[in-house]
């Protein structure tokens, strides 16, 4: 459904992302792992359009959208949660839940339903964004994605930093999501979650993709990867 074809991208002269290629079919949870720095964020902007590409191309549904703005790739139903969450500090819970469908046609998910799977965010329906905390504003953030009912859910390090229980919900709430008929492309540094609900794994390090496979392959080769990410020696899968 979505994907990067030998992608490179740089920051200035810096070059970040190295013939990546990376892609999710319809309905498919993938997991992209790697250390601080091995391009993981870059990869999901670059997937949702807020990096052009120096070379490679971007696609949806086959079709070639390295050339779309931002907000056109965004109506195609694809939804990033960025690893800053970027809520609205200044307006209530309901308000950001509002903004999240503005633009986009109704479907399944309502503020009725995000409400049902967030319980917390009912219990803090007038607070302001900032009153909220780190998982509050989190859950927020990803039913603000979800009302714009995406085709496609990015998630960038949707569990960092946040207590055991509460990362615990949020991958229940991910595989309800994903019951539902989203694919997810979720970016992540450990194991826990992508272990849990992917279906396979891309590991990135120095901007490009140094082993690929299942998460079955990934369980017996785990002292492979977590040498990958641990200490950047590669080993081509």
């Amino acid at each position: 459904m979505i994907a990067l074809e030998n992608a490179f991208v740089q920051y200035g002269h810096a070059r970040v992302l190295n013939d990546v290629t990376i892609q999710a079919a319809q309905n498919e949870i993938i997991a992209i792992i790697g250390r601080n720095g091995a391009g993981k964020s870059t990869t999901l902007r670059t997937m949702m359009g807020l990096l052009p590409l120096k070379q490679g191309r971007r696609l949806y549904e086959q079709q070639d959208i390295t050339r779309l703005p931002v907000e056109n790739i965004s109506r195609l139903g694809i939804a990033l949660v960025p690893d800053s969450r970027r809520i609205f500090s200044n307006l209530s819970v309901i308000e950001n839940l509002r903004m999240g469908g503005l633009a986009h046609k109704p479907g399944y998910w309502t503020i009725e339903r995000v409400l049902e799977i967030f319980p917390r965010l009912q219990e803090r329906i007038g607070f302001g964004g900032d009153q909220l905390s780190g998982g509050e504003q989190q859950m927020l953030s990803i039913a603000r994605a979800l009302l714009g009912n995406p085709k496609i859910l990015l998630l960038d390090e949707p569990t960092e930093g946040l207590a055991p229980v509460i990362v615990n919900d949020l991958i229940e709430v991910f595989g309800l999501v994903h019951q539902q008929g989203t694919g997810i492309v979720l970016v992540e540094q450990n194991f826990k979650v992508p272990m849990r609900l992917a279906h396979r794994q891309y590991v990135l390090d120095h901007g490009s993709v140094v082993w690929s496979g299942t998460s079955a392959e990934l369980e017996a080769q785990r002292d492979i990867v977590e040498s990958i990410i641990t200490t950047g020696v590669t080993h081509e899968h």
